[in-house]
């Protein structure tokens, strides 16, 4: 595996854990002490950090260093469930919201 895919896998690796903890890249660029525009880099995988800022990524998000350099195949399955359960909570936030507009209009 060479330096590209090893980013790559890094950065979608980073966006799946986060989104399974629900954290926003603000929340995680907080929690790892750097910033947004470090992390959104990362996550495009345009950017290298070095081996103490993986380690904070790692302790915010829960998960040993190795775990963020896993191949998608490896991953494939827990990204399917994050991305599942991150539908069900955008529809039940748009449900609410339904909710309440028709409740205070009586539409």
């Amino acid at each position: 595996m060479g330096g590209d895919e090893l980013r790559e896998a890094l950065g979608k690796n980073l966006k799946l854990y986060r989104l399974l903890r629900k954290f926003s890249q603000a929340d995680l660029a907080e929690k790892a002490n750097i910033s947004l525009t470090f992390l959104s880099d990362i996550e495009r995988g345009n950017k290298w950090p070095y081996p103490d800022t993986l380690a904070n990524l790692a302790k915010a998000l829960d998960v040993p260093v190795s775990m963020l350099f896993r191949l998608e195949k490896d991953t494939s399955t827990e990204y399917r469930s994050a991305m599942h359960q991150f539908s069900r909570d955008i529809r039940k936030c748009v449900d609410e919201a339904l909710e309440t507009v028709f409740r205070e209009y009586q539409v």
